[in-house]
């Protein structure tokens, strides 16, 4: 039970972005992009994508491809067929400033911040893992 946990989670690599200048709105839609595709296609949508969330979001995506090749050092991340499994965005702390409004009154800025966190999987190991498991429900 505990070796099968750890080779699912060797197919697996996390990165995590903490406390992003971007509003989490804005990031979601640079994530929503990215959600499913394999990794090559993914970095090649992020470095030609007009929003600026995409620099950060492509530096983290870079990270995780790192993580798995320090997780799997005897294969390569290119034979591995790696693909963007999760990708979400959470809301970070928010910055409250005071600016100037009419009649000697102030507004309320909200600087918002938020999270991301890339998983990573392998399609070649998941389909690795159907073929085995497979093989033990036969018998």
């Amino acid at each position: 039970m505990a070796d099968r946990l750890k080779d699912e989670r060797k197919s697996l690599a996390y990165a995590r972005l903490n406390n992003c200048p971007t509003s989490p709105r804005k990031m979601r839609l640079v994530v929503d992009m990215v959600r499913g595709v394999e990794v090559n296609r993914a970095m090649d949508l992020l470095k030609f994508s007009k929003k600026d969330a995409s620099i950060p979001l492509e530096r983290l995506i870079k990270s995780a491809i790192y993580n798995w090749e320090a997780k799997n050092e005897s294969e390569s991340a290119d034979d591995a067929g790696l693909y963007v499994k999760e990708i979400f965005v959470n809301q970070g702390r928010t910055l409250k400033r005071f600016r100037t409004a009419p009649q000697g009154r102030a507004a309320r800025i909200r600087k918002r911040s938020n999270h991301v966190t890339v998983i990573l999987g392998s399609k070649l190991k998941e389909e690795q893992g159907l073929i085995e498991t497979e093989e033990n429900e036969v018998e």
